[in-house]
């Protein structure tokens, strides 16, 4: 289900679903970034701490976001029920 609006607040993102809204943490969104790159790093035991990222900027892609991160990271797409299991 796709949200009514989606927006960056600040460095956390933010989405309308019709029945509520939720911000959910820019930083734990990046901890928990589920590309490749970062599952491998997480499986290999080199998971990088983020805890001074800011989410900068959101793009659409269909079936969720792709998110763009301060620290260049924008490899990982979130599908919209990922995203709504946030709140």
């Amino acid at each position: 289900m796709r949200p009514d609006a989606f927006a960056v607040r600040g460095t956390d993102l933010a989405l309308r679903w019709a029945d509520r809204e939720v911000v959910i943490n820019g930083n734990m969104l990046r901890a928990n970034c589920r590309c490749a790159g970062c599952r491998h790093l997480e499986i290999t035991g080199n998971k990088i701490a983020h805890d001074e990222v800011a989410l900068l900027a959101v793009t659409p892609m269909g079936y969720g976001l792709q998110l763009h991160f301060n620290d260049g990271h924008n490899r990982g797409i979130y599908p919209w029920q990922y995203l709504e299991s946030f709140g």
